[in-house]
């Protein structure tokens, strides 16, 4: 076995109303072949997830750039850059990380859309819609009951299975951030601000999922054509059936696989190519 300062580096960034135990699957599974994984909670959201929902307090107007300054500063702690893979409000974290420069590439599942993003589907905003439908929210912290977090994250999944996911993975979130994303386009300079034509940003996965209502799959593909005019390599890839939290829906391996295989052309690229051509 190599040594922890030999291995890949691979951080997860975890999205909003969870915590970092929903990146467990992935973390085992990368973990199992031989990358150095790290999850970091987000800023002002330590503790598990019983903890966080007995006091959130603390999240009270916790915003985007002080989330993404919390990364900057994980990232740079690690002996290499690592490969940055983050899902919802974590995938626009990840693309705002590299935006700034910082990762060996970076992998958006389901991103939050970053400023640029003029037009969202109604699923999208009904998803949202617990956390822009009262302006006391702004500063606040959000709460899901059940039936939103069902809607919004495991829609595919049996009324037991909803439940159970809505106890091991359910946080209240911070209402702050969703104000920043949700009228970025009114701003001149948002936090969700990127640069999607920068040519020296590092590679980048946009991951979709068909059965998604939160980030429909349409929107992260809208997403990926913002940064077709960049000259930086941006790739996509979508999954049938699979709806926002995929980490751990039935059958998450086969997403983990698709973007380990991304990574590993990333890693190795003649190596990629030579199989783009064989296939």
């Amino acid at each position: 076995m190599e040594a922890a300062t030999d291995r890949t580096q691979l951080m997860f960034v975890h999205g909003a109303w969870l915590a970092s135990n929903s990146w467990d699957t992935f973390a085992e599974y990368f973990e199992s072949r031989g990358y150095a994984v790290s999850a970091p909670e987000w800023p002002r959201k330590e503790g598990d997830v019983a903890e966080l929902r007995e006091d959130a307090e603390e999240i009270k107007g916790l915003g985007l750039t002080e989330i993404v300054d919390h990364y900057e500063g994980q990232i740079r702690a690690l002996p290499s850059p690592p490969f940055l893979i983050g899902h919802s409000f974590g995938g626009l974290i990840v693309e705002l990380l590299l935006d700034r420069g910082l990762g060996r590439a970076g992998v958006a599942m389901s991103p939050a859309p970053p400023k640029g993003i003029l037009v969202l589907p109604f699923s999208s905003l009904k998803a949202a819609a617990p956390a822009l439908a009262h302006p006391s929210t702004r500063m606040g912290v959000v709460e899901l009951t059940l039936e939103e977090f069902t809607y919004g994250f495991v829609n595919t999944s049996t009324p037991e299975e909803a439940a159970e996911a809505y106890e091991r993975y359910y946080v209240p979130e911070t209402g702050h951030i969703f104000y920043e994303a949700g009228f970025a386009n009114f701003h001149l300079h948002p936090p969700t601000e990127v640069h999607f034509k920068r040519a020296e940003r590092a590679p980048l996965l946009i991951v979709g999922a068909e059965k998604d209502h939160t980030v429909p799959a349409s929107l992260s593909h809208k997403q990926y054509g913002k940064y077709e005019k960049s000259d930086a390599q941006t790739d996509y890839i979508e999954f049938a059936g699979r709806p926002h939290l995929m980490m751990i829906d039935e059958g998450w391996e086969e997403v983990a696989a698709g973007i380990e295989s991304w990574v590993g052309g990333v890693l190795d690229p003649e190596s990629a190519r030579s199989e783009s051509v064989s296939a």
